[in-house]
């Protein structure tokens, strides 16, 4: 673990979620919205996780879900080399722009405090956090069957026994490797599916079931969430969709809004006395000339027309 990099003025200072570069749609803040709501309801201790944070969207998101006292921690290799070669070539052709230095920026932009940052592998990350500690984690950091199989097994052991886990990438054609290892994990590791939605997979090793039956209730009071309930190996699996649902409450920036206006420093009376005015706005004679012809009767605006014409012609 390393400590944090001193803030930059020269990066980007992001007014809204949506201005923070990465891929986290409605659906899915709908949904980690949902499930973490719904463990404050009913209580359950834990910290949060994430392991992969790209320039810090999700994780600010989850940051500001955070409870007093809780933990929330963030896994990256940010700069860092990868240790395999597959891994470096990974990383260079999908976070080419990935930097510590840009995720803090971020971050910083709309909560005082930073996450814990483990900067290095994900597999490191059971010597950072205790085990049976975590009520959510969200897994976003390779592509790549080996490191992701990795990943579920180690927040399988960091999670409590109600805990939460998110997928990302669970069916995206360019990274089979995730679904492989999402799915293996269900058929052999005991991980049991409460929703899906286009760009994540949400399970536990817990019981689902009460899990699943709150969500149906929550989607049917809403109303704008389409969804669908089908059966994995004889077990029940919410799909749904959120196309032109409400978004949830988006966290709020430090930053002045872009449109906001600066305040000016204040004038002593004898300097706004003679400082001169500004200047009263005054139509040109070409636009008076054009209301006159939207206003007039059409018999003298045709007159007139032709008395300009003959006017050029001289």
């Amino acid at each position: 673990m390393t400590a944090p990099i001193a803030e930059s003025a020269a990066l980007p200072r992001p007014t809204r979620l949506s201005e923070v570069k990465g891929w986290f749609f409605t659906a899915d803040q709908l949904m980690f919205d949902w499930f973490l709501a719904h463990q404050q309801e009913e209580s359950e201790p834990g910290d949060l996780l994430e392991l992969g944070a790209y320039m810090g969207k999700s994780a600010i998101f989850l940051g500001a879900r955070l409870r007093a006292g809780e933990r929330f921690t963030v896994c990256d290799l940010f700069d860092s080399p990868a240790e395999d070669a597959s891994n470096s070539k990974e990383m260079k052709k999908s976070y080419a722009t990935l930097t510590r230095r840009a995720f803090e920026a971020n971050y910083r932009a709309f909560h005082e405090e930073l996450p814990t940052i483990v900067q290095g592998l994900s597999s490191v990350v059971t010597d950072h956090v205790d085990e049976g500690s975590v009520r959510f984690a969200h897994i976003d950091a390779s592509h790549l069957y080996e490191h992701v199989h990795g990943d579920i097994l180690a927040v399988r052991s960091l999670l409590t026994a109600h805990g939460v886990v998110v997928m990302d990438d669970y069916r995206a054609e360019h990274c089979p490797g995730v679904a492989a290892a999402t799915w293996q994990a269900v058929a052999n590791e005991g991980l049991r599916p409460i929703c899906i939605t286009g760009t994540k997979f949400y399970g536990t090793w817990g019981d689902p079931e009460p899990l699943q039956k709150a969500l149906l209730e929550w989607i049917a009071a809403r109303g704008d969430i389409w969804h669908e309930v089908q059966f994995v190996n004889d077990a029940p699996l919410i799909r749904l969709s959120a196309k032109g649902a409400r978004e949830p409450a988006q966290p709020a920036s430090r930053h002045r809004s872009a449109g906001a206006s600066v305040p000016q420093p204040a004038q002593s009376p004898a300097a706004s006395a003679a400082r001169p005015g500004p200047r009263p706005h005054l139509p040109t004679r070409s636009a008076v000339r054009r209301v006159a012809l939207d206003v007039l009767p059409p018999i003298v605006t045709r007159a007139l027309v032709k008395a300009r014409k003959r006017a050029r012609g001289h």
